[in-house]
C-alpha cells in the first residue's frame, strides 16, 4: 500500500476561492472590507516568513492586511500597547500576534491583550475556554485546518479512533476538544499521548488517524502506524541535507517515506497542514468581520 497524498495547498485553494466570494459579499451589502492586522517583534526570519504569507493570501483576495513591526529590543509595555491600539482600530477585524516572541517578553501576558472578538488564532483563553465549553468562536488555526483537512479528503472523523501524538496548547489540546465535540465534522474518540508516554507504538498503532506534533524530525517510524491509517504530520522541522541547493530541507515529526506505505493517506511537510493553518487564520478574520455586519448579541 502506498498512501494518497493529502495536497494541504489544493484544499487551501478551494478554501481561499470560497473565502474570496464572502469578501466580494460583505463589500457589496455592508461596505466592509474584512483586515487582518498582524503583529511582528524581531527579525525572525521564519516568522517574517509565516507573516508575509498570511497578509499576501489577506491581500490576494480581497482583504485588507498590515503587519506592524516592533524591534527585537521592543519591551512588553511596548508589544501591549501596540496591541491595545489594534483592538480599538475598527479597520481591523482580527488581530495575530506572531508567535514566538523574543526572550523576556511573557507571550501569555501579551495574548491575554488581543480582543477576545478580534483573536483570530484562537489562543485567548477566552477564545479557549469557549471551545472547552463546546461554544467557540474562534478555534486555533491549526486545529480547524486539520479537522477541514479530514472533511474535504472524505475521512470524517465521527466514530474515528484519532490519536493525537503531543500536548501543546496551540495543537494538539484544541484538537482534541474540537474533535470529540458532539456535532458534524466531529464525535471522534480521542487518545491524547506524548513522547513521555509508557507504550507509545501500542497506542499509536490503534488510530485510525493518527496526528503528530512532537517537534522532532522524522520521529513516528512506519512500524507505529496501523495498516490504512490516515497520518497527519504538523511538524516542520528544517535539518541538514547535502543534496539540497541551500545544505538543508523542511521535514515534518514523521518519517514519511516509510509511514507511506503503510498508511492510506498522509499529508507531505511542506504543502499539507501548513497552508491549510493560513486558509484558517483568513477564514477566522472573514468570519469576524461578518460578525460586525450582523452581531449575534453575544
Amino acid at each position: 500500500m502506498t498512501a494518497k497524498i493529502i495536497d494541504g495547498k489544493r484544499i487551501a485553494s478551494e478554501i481561499l476561492s470560497e473565502l474570496t466570494e464572502r469578501v466580494a459579499r460583505l463589500k457589496e451589502t455592508h461596505g466592509i472590507t474584512p483586515g487582518l492586522a498582524a503583529v511582528l517583534v524581531g527579525d525572525d526570519p521564519g516568522s517574517q516568513v509565516y507573516v508575509r504569507n498570511k497578509t499576501r493570501t489577506c491581500q490576494n483576495i480581497g482583504m485588507a492586511a498590515e503587519t506592524i513591526n516592533l524591534p527585537q529590543t521592543a519591551s512588553q509595555k511596548e508589544i501591549v500597547a501596540t496591541v491595545q491600539d489594534l483592538n480599538r482600530d475598527a479597520r481591523f477585524h482580527g488581530i495575530l500576534v506572531q508567535l514566538p516572541l523574543p526572550d523576556g517578553i511573557d507571550e501569555s501576558a501579551v495574548l491575554q491583550t488581543v480582543d477576545p472578538d478580534k483573536d483570530v488564532d484562537g489562543l485567548h483563553p477566552v477564545s479557549l475556554g469557549r471551545l472547552m465549553a463546546g461554544h467557540p468562536v474562534f478555534v486555533p488555526a491549526t486545529p480547524l485546518g486539520i479537522q477541514q483537512l479530514l472533511l474535504r479528503t472524505g475521512c470524517d472523523p465521527e466514530g474515528k479512533h484519532i490519536v493525537i501524538l503531543g500536548r501543546s496548547t496551540i495543537v494538539s489540546k484544541p484538537l482534541a476538544l474540537l474533535l470529540v465535540r458532539k456535532e458534524p465534522g466531529a464525535n471522534a474518540t480521542i487518545t491524547m499521548c506524548h513522547t513521555r508516554t509508557r507504550n507509545l507504538a501500542e497506542l499509536t498503532r490503534q488510530a485510525d488517524v493518527l496526528v503528530v506534533s512532537t517537534g522532532r524530525p522524522r520521529w513516528v517510524t512506519a512500524d507505529m502506524v496501523k495498516d490504512g491509517a490516515v497520518v497527519i504530520d504538523v511538524g516542520i522541522n528544517r535539518i541538514e541535507d547535502s543534496t539540497a541547493k541551500r545544505g538543508t530541507r523542511l521535514v515534518g515529526d514523521v518519517d514519511f517515506d516509510g509511514v507511506r506505505e503503510k498508511a492510506s493517506a498522509i499529508t507531505p511537510v511542506p504543502g499539507g497542514v501548513g497552508p491549510m493553518t493560513v486558509a484558517m487564520v483568513v477564514s477566522s478574520t472573514v468570519q469576524a468581520a461578518e460578525r460586525t455586519a450582523a452581531p449575534t448579541g453575544r
